[in-house]
């Protein structure tokens, strides 16, 4: 019974650590469009960089009037964004929460800190080959809300699901002769 404790609080542990390190996404803006950003694309971002302990910039393309303009999911940028600015219509925002692992990780990178964690306010002003819409139609908080919601339940299930699996790993282990079976 002390080695089931024992797991189920290693379960826990390891759970919490994993979802402390994903990157925390806000959409501030969110728009209809009938073409979504995607893995290869090359798109044109507005953002502004800002430390989270302290709230200081230290970057904005904003100040330049130039977008950043890359290739997404290609590793031309940092994983935070290669990763989160995929399925966004043009004239989307998104403020990006990005922990140091997705980030510049325990290397200090000019003004930011070794182990900073980031936070982006982003706008997709473009997607190359893509005509940009006549008029930003903005989506219904409503709806905003209600996709957000059903996105959280979606990985809440699947993290209970994997503890549910883990769990009936462990306590198949057990074969009620009172002894530990370690081999997992």
């Amino acid at each position: 019974m002390r080695f089931f404790a024992v797991s189920i609080t290693a379960l826990v542990a390891a759970a919490t650590t994993v979802l402390a390190e994903e990157v925390g996404i806000e959409v501030t803006r969110a728009v209809e469009c009938e073409r979504k950003s995607k893995k290869g694309d090359t798109i044109s971002v507005h953002y502004r960089g800002t430390l989270q302990k302290d709230g200081k910039q230290f970057d904005a393309s904003y100040d330049r009037g130039q977008p950043l303009k890359f290739v997404v999911g290609n590793g031309q940028v940092i994983k935070g964004w290669d990763d989160n600015l995929i399925d966004m219509c043009i004239g989307e925002k998104r403020t990006l929460t990005i922990p140091p692992s997705f980030g510049y990780g325990d290397r200090a990178m000019g003004p930011i800190p070794a182990g900073s964690t980031l936070i982006f306010e982003t706008e997709l002003m473009g997607i190359d080959g893509v005509p940009a819409p006549e008029k930003i139609v903005e989506k219904s908080a409503s709806s905003v809300a209600d996709k957000a919601t059903e996105g959280v339940k979606e990985a809440v299930k699947s993290k209970i699901a994997e503890a549910a699996e883990a769990v009936k790993v462990t306590v198949a282990d057990t074969d009620g002769d009172g002894q530990e079976h370690n081999e997992l």
